[in-house]
């Protein structure tokens, strides 16, 4: 018979956030493919476990997959686990957990710590439904996109950052949301020096700027009022858009005139904007 591929959620830097099942499961498996074995290995003997560490990681070859199923064709167990909170969410994973199910090998999650859902808890904004985006592209059209997507959505938006680039992440935020929109950034969740700051996009951009934060980000953007993400009427938008970069004019500046010449919500003016070619 084919073994069990176990995704096994492990703690964001709180051991005692590791769930009972999860240990059982790590103590019994015969092999573990971790993202970082090294920083697995420290969990693992903090349990007492002696499994075989396998590296899988984003940039593993293709071959590690390959031989992974081998070993779960042949009867082994295997446990997918990353550097901290659950595997294929942010995470590497999903290409194994794919391959698995298509060879009809059985995949069970082993749920736990979840620095999306961690956040979400203790951050006071609205749970009930909520949009991740995950970590945004550096740059150019596809941040726009998202940018403007994040800035739209009626819902929580929950975004990972690195910290050297967090004050950025919240200045394009600023930009195609509005300064006034509030803000949560959670950092080094579970850890010693945990800490959750709430403000508007504004005061968050002033508190970070020059002075980067150290440690794990998440960024949590309150939802958008349904007013504010209402199609404008009037003019061509779109025209009226692709006329002043034509002209010139930058898209901040062109976000700027559909804003207060045209009277477009600025969420409606960036989404605009951003995205024309």
């Amino acid at each position: 018979m084919a073994g069990t591929l176990y995704v096994v959620a492990t703690p964001l830097g709180n051991l005692g956030d590791l769930t009972a099942r999860a240990a059982e499961v790590l103590r019994q498996v015969p092999v573990v493919a971790a993202e970082d074995t090294r920083h697995s290995q420290g969990l693992l003997s903090h349990l007492g476990a002696h499994p075989r560490l396998i590296s899988f990681h984003a940039h593993s070859p293709e071959t590690r997959i390959a031989s992974l199923l081998e070993r779960l064709e042949s009867g082994d167990d295997v446990a997918l686990v990353s550097d901290a909170g659950t595997p294929g969410v942010s995470d590497p994973g999903t290409e194994l957990v794919a391959a698995a199910r298509a060879a009809g090998v059985r995949v069970v999650p082993i749920p736990g710590v979840s620095a999306v859902t961690a956040a979400l808890s203790a951050s006071g904004l609205s749970a009930d439904r909520y949009l991740f985006l995950g970590f945004l592209p550096r740059k150019g059209k596809e941040r726009r996109r998202l940018v403007a997507q994040a800035a739209a959505a009626e819902c929580t938006v929950v975004l990972y950052e690195s910290p050297l680039r967090l004050a950025a992440l919240l200045e394009d935020l600023a930009q195609a949301a509005g300064g006034a929109r509030k803000a949560v950034v959670a950092r080094e969740l579970t850890k010693m020096f945990e800490e959750f700051r709430t403000g508007t996009l504004d005061e968050l951009v002033q508190a970070y700027a020059g002075d980067p934060p150290r440690g794990e980000i998440t960024v949590l953007l309150e939802g958008a009022d349904r007013a504010d993400v209402e199609p404008a009427e009037g003019p061509d938008l779109v025209a009226e858009a692709t006329r002043l970069l034509a002209e010139g004019e930058t898209r901040k500046d062109a976000v700027r005139f559909l804003v207060e010449r045209l009277g477009v919500p600025r969420n409606e003016a960036y989404r605009i904007v951003t995205a024309l070619p």
